[in-house]
């Protein structure tokens, strides 16, 4: 499909333990497939998570100070969700899952038709450690977001895992691999395909 009308926005939400300006695999991840979706008409915005207080929780405002109400307007706001997150002990980092618990209030949010307001957003993931768990951890991440209503296409999750046990980071190697490249190029396809699709004909209420 060559147009690209509507015009489509993306959120990319990084679970980095690092707060900025320290240097963060996932976030090099995260913007090479932003990059990667500007190929498709796609603008976007970076959000590091542990740079903002995100209070416990699944309500969608937990109070005076909750940093979540401005990133949740900028998620609903969006077409498309990247949730990017490093493996720690085989699972996402924290602060990725707080934001997925956030995420829950989205259960008792609709709109006058009765449908929730992620209907018609997509979502996409992108995993980085060094061990084993990339599998797991975007499983644990898609169903997360299904459940929550964000819509996952084809070969939504690109990844990189180095050998386990030892201290390699994706952003210490010279170059991207090219399978990692390709797979996000094919994320970026596939992801903006299916948010313009669903832009032009949002879901039906039930």
């Amino acid at each position: 499909m060559t147009n690209t009308t509507p015009d489509l926005t993306a959120v990319v939400l990084v679970g980095t333990l690092s707060p900025s300006p320290a240097p963060s695999s996932s976030e090099l991840l995260a913007r090479q497939v932003l990059s990667a979706l500007s190929a498709h008409g796609v603008t976007g915005t970076v959000i590091r998570l542990v740079d903002h207080d995100i209070r416990p929780g699944v309500q969608a405002d937990m109070g005076d100070g909750d940093a979540w109400p401005a990133i949740r307007a900028q998620i609903l706001a969006a077409h498309i969700l990247v949730v990017a997150t490093p493996i720690w002990m085989g699972q996402p980092s924290s602060v990725t899952k707080r934001a997925l618990e956030r995420l829950d209030a989205e259960l008792s949010e609709k709109d006058d038709q009765g449908r929730l307001l992620t209907y018609g957003k997509v979502a996409a993931v992108a995993v980085v450690g060094n061990e084993d768990g990339a599998h797991h951890v975007s499983a644990e991440l898609f169903q997360a977001l299904d459940d929550v209503g964000f819509t996952i296409p084809a070969g939504a999750v690109t990844y990189w895992v180095g050998r386990a046990m030892e201290g390699v980071d994706y952003q210490d190697l010279d170059q991207t691999p090219e399978s990692v490249a390709s797979t996000t190029a094919t994320l970026a396809a596939h992801t903006a395909h299916l948010a313009r699709l669903l832009a032009r004909e949002p879901y039906p209420p039930s």
